[in-house]
């Protein structure tokens, strides 16, 4: 069974609606009351309430300054970011890789690094508004170590149909054989060699400067590939 529904019956006769007046009445005063002490202790307690607002907004006014100081920092640290050779050489690979992604950073392109198990060739992807679409894979090697042309296939099979890329480039601290450059040239699959790492990270260089990286040059050839 439904529960029945309460339903107020309207007072009947002069006696029930004196006594309806009385109880409203009450209520209306204590309503009264109530806010009157409400508006008491506020007077009494403004002080502190002012002060409380005053340091809620003092916090979140250093908060919003030490986030804005900390990007300002980092930015500067960013444009003049400048790495030697002889530190690549002592990186490890995920070093490089982030490494790569604040030069990038600092040329302008908003990057990340997304190297890892399944990355499909790309460990740094940068996008940049007026050149496209940048995807770099990092061959830590040492000293005198070569990449060879197998990275460059490879690195071709997936800018286009993996990432959308408009230019793909492979970076390394060592060397790359002939056959590679060969290839890269050719294919538009770019390379950055011990020497081009130097002017890029060392000499300041910006890498679309180096390469030669027009408004979203490679683009098409990648997604006609795909």
């Amino acid at each position: 069974m439904g529960r029945k529904r309460l339903r107020l019956r309207r007072p009947r006769g002069a006696a029930e609606v004196l006594s309806a007046a009385v109880v409203a009445l009450a209520v209306l005063v204590m309503a009264v009351r109530t806010a009157a002490a409400a508006v008491w202790a506020l007077k009494d307690a403004w002080p502190f309430l002012l002060a409380l607002v005053l340091l809620a907004g003092a916090v979140g006014a250093w908060r919003v300054a030490r986030a804005v100081g900390g990007r300002r920092r980092d930015a500067e640290r960013l444009a003049a970011l400048q790495i030697t050779l002889a530190e690549f050489d002592a990186m490890d690979d995920r070093q490089f890789e982030y490494t790569l992604r604040d030069l990038l950073v600092r040329d302008g392109w908003p990057a990340r690094r997304v190297g890892g198990g399944g990355d499909q060739a790309a460990d740094v992807i940068g996008d940049h508004q007026q050149r496209g679409r940048i995807v770099l894979q990092a061959k830590h090697t040492r000293v005198g170590g070569k990449v060879g042309s197998s990275v460059m296939y490879t690195v071709k099979g997936t800018a286009g149909p993996a990432h959308r890329a408009d230019h793909a480039v492979v970076v390394t601290n060592g060397t790359f054989t002939r056959d590679a450059m060969a290839w890269g040239d050719l294919h538009g699959v770019h390379w950055v060699d011990r020497d081009r790492l130097r002017r890029w990270a060392e000499n300041g260089t910006a890498l679309h400067e180096l390469l030669g990286l027009s408004a979203r040059s490679c683009g098409a050839r990648f997604r006609r590939a795909a």
